[in-house]
């Protein structure tokens, strides 16, 4: 272990999954992680590992089959996988999610269906909020859910949904007006609907269109999609929770717990970025000597490693909040932003430190130097994420005058 980046009062039982993991990462995903990127190619064998490990079953209790731990347990496993690839981390964060919503507010039925096959990795889940004209505007969708007797018929596009092609179940949101008379507020007019689906491309089920891989700039491997409905019919019982109206609530408890992955993220990503930089440092010859002799250089390591550390700290306040039952948007907000800036920092310093070598291809930091802005954007932007911080230190320290 590293003197970075350690976490206080955890079990033995958190300490050997962790040691689990990182060995794993260290052994599975840092070998082959550049290679796979560059061909923008599924990490299989990867996430069959992940299967055998149990961490797609982390956070789902036991009766159904999973490992029952803590956000905090899972956030730090996010944090090792992220520091292997980011990738991977994201192939189980939309799954995790989705369990996690169905754990919260699924019904007994939805639990007992899908929870004992997502804990194996069977069934594997994606979320989806955004559409291509909102962005972070959840308030503003216009894809629609409309009751047809036992069944309710879906209309509209989707996009940016992480594992929108391996997935075989999505929990998407839509606006339903079933019950809810014309004035009311657009946040209490969303239902989350469970959608069943074969994996693969094209017209998945019938009214039911993947249309492809969106070509991105980095965070490549893992399958980023559009979801397109077309009088998409699915049975009433697939609302999440059995009633309508909920979905806006369901969302954002689960972006909840995303944020606080994201941040994972950036800590894990921030974490390798300062690895290759400290090493490499201490390689590379300039003047005759090694440039982490340098003053400038040694300035550049200490910043980089301060950043790690008071992100990683935010990280873990984040999870353990959200684990002892309190609210925990302002601290998953503060972390989300602070680990996905000082991540983007971190990397580019690291960059920088490796000069020209940094822009080729051979070498591991120019994948992270395309990876890290996705921090920025994902579960919110860091805009975003500034309102709800402010928004909400408003209301804890509101005025009394």
């Amino acid at each position: 272990m590293t003197r970075l980046a350690q976490t206080a009062g955890l079990n033995d039982i958190q300490r050997e999954i962790l040691s689990t993991v990182r060995d794993f990462v260290d052994k599975e995903i840092i070998p082959v992680a550049t290679r796979l990127e560059h061909r923008d190619e599924y990490p299989t064998e990867i996430v069959e590992g992940l299967k055998e490990l149990g961490l797609f079953g982390l956070m789902i209790p036991e009766e159904y089959g999973g490992l029952g731990e803590s956000l905090l347990t899972y956030a730090l496993c996010v944090e090792e996988i992220a520091r292997g690839w980011m990738s991977v981390s994201g192939i189980i964060n939309t799954h995790f999610i989705v369990a996690y919503m169905l754990k919260q507010h699924g019904t007994q039925e939805q639990k007992d269906t899908f929870l004992p096959r997502m804990a194996l990795g069977e069934v594997r889940g994606a979320f989806s909020m955004s559409e291509p004209a909102l962005g972070s505007d959840v308030s503003a969708i216009t894809s629609k859910g409309v009751r047809d007797g036992d069944e309710y018929v879906l209309n509209g596009q989707k996009m940016w949904l992480t594992n929108g092609g391996t997935s075989n179940l999505v929990a998407v949101l839509c606006r339903s007006d079933e019950g809810h008379p014309e004035g009311t507020a657009p946040h209490k007019s969303m239902t989350t609907f469970l959608i069943e689906k074969e994996p693969g491309f094209g017209e998945v089920r019938p009214g039911l269109t993947i249309p492809g891989k969106i070509d991105k700039m980095g965070y490549k491997g893992v399958d980023t999609t559009e979801l397109i409905m077309d009088d998409l019919r699915i049975p009433a019982n697939r609302v999440l929770g059995g009633t309508t109206g909920r979905g806006f609530y369901q969302m954002m408890d689960g972006v909840e717990v995303g944020r606080v992955n994201v941040a994972a993220r950036g800590c894990g990503v921030a974490q390798r970025a300062f690895e290759l930089g400290v090493s490499y440092a201490q390689q590379r010859h300039t003047f005759g000597k090694p440039i982490a002799q340098h003053q400038a250089i040694q300035f550049k390591l200490a910043e980089m490693a301060t950043k790690v550390e008071a992100a990683h700290a935010m990280m873990v306040n984040a999870a353990r909040k959200k684990d002892s039952g309190e609210r925990n948007d302002l601290e998953a907000g503060m972390a989300k932003y602070l680990a996905s800036e000082y991540c983007k920092e971190v990397v580019e310093d690291a960059f920088r430190i490796h000069g020209g070598y940094g822009f080729s291809k051979e070498y591991e930091i120019e994948r992270l130097y395309r990876e890290a802005p996705m921090l920025l954007i994902g579960e919110g932007t860091a805009e975003i994420q500034k309102m709800i911080i402010g928004r909400r230190l408003l209301e804890e320290y509101r005025f009394q005058g």
